[in-house]
């Protein structure tokens, strides 16, 4: 019963991750520190390494079959997501090795302050990126075409990477994927449209879990018994979240979204507390 449960959430992480361009982290690693707070005879073996070392080696099928979609949608940046890569890799690379020494009670709460800043970002989120609130002639300029609407944005290259650099640490650090700092970035602060923004997050985390997955495998992290039933299910609801979030605007899931995170960071913050 416990294997079917992964498969579940594998499936919903990615799912929902795909739509918003999350990743899914930010259901996979909360999922995990509560069903191991009610079953603790079945989840004996979460502990803060363990468990952002599985998101994240998770987030690399979530990130490749989602990619994978929304490039036959011709929706990457693939030249932004490249560049903000320069950053991001070596930021999570950083979180990784934070992550070793991050205890328990200290990770719940930490991770919980996370969840309620995400919430403030996608509160903050603009469905259409028109006015930027960083605009700039310098930099890098982007256009786009999606169903005969021309897009153009641009952002500049330094501040892009600072940000890059802090998105790809906490990735590292709480298993995240980091799509649900950077995608409202990227709407927010360089005017990116939602339609690209989500899938060149997904294109980021797949390149960054990867080699983050790959230091926490040498680290000794992955339990490979358990993370092996979350895959096929992550797989999936990549592909599907891909092509459902071609159809709608997702607003809906998002909304439903916000409202856990609130619920789900403020149980985890008061458990970090009482156990501190």
């Amino acid at each position: 019963m416990v294997y079917i449960i992964f498969i579940l959430i594998g499936f919903l992480s990615a799912f929902v991750g795909s739509i918003a361009g999350l990743g899914g982290g930010v259901i996979f690693v909360p999922s995990i520190l509560l069903l191991a707070q009610f079953f603790p005879e079945f989840f004996d073996w979460v502990s803060p390494q363990a468990l952002v070392g599985m998101s994240l080696l998770v987030m690399i099928f979530t990130g490749l079959s989602s990619t994978y979609t929304y490039l036959k949608y011709k929706r990457v940046d693939l030249k932004s997501g490249s560049i903000f890569l320069l950053a991001s890799v070596p930021g999570s690379l950083f979180g990784v090795w934070l992550n070793r020494y991050v205890e328990g009670d200290s990770f719940q709460l930490y991770f919980g302050l996370l969840m309620l800043f995400i919430t403030v970002m996608f509160f903050l989120r603009k469905k259409e990126a028109t006015k930027p609130l960083i605009q700039t002639q310098r930099g890098v300029k982007r256009t786009f075409e999606i169903k005969d609407k021309t897009f153009t944005y641009s952002y500049p290259i330094t501040l892009a990477l600072l940000i890059a650099f802090v998105v790809g640490l906490c990735s590292g650090l709480f298993g995240i994927g980091g799509g649900s700092l950077m995608v409202p970035t990227m709407i927010l602060l360089f005017g990116f449209p939602p339609q690209i923004a989500a899938p060149t997050s997904m294109f980021m985390i797949f390149i960054s879990s990867s080699v983050s997955s790959i230091a926490h495998i040498s680290l000794g992290h992955i339990i490979w018994e358990y993370v092996i039933f979350f895959i096929p299910g992550s797989w999936i609801g990549g592909i599907v979240g891909a092509k459902v979030s071609q159809r709608m605007k997702g607003n809906t899931i998002e909304w439903i979204l916000r409202i856990l995170i609130v619920l789900i960071g403020i149980r985890l913050i008061w458990k970090g507390l009482a156990g501190m």
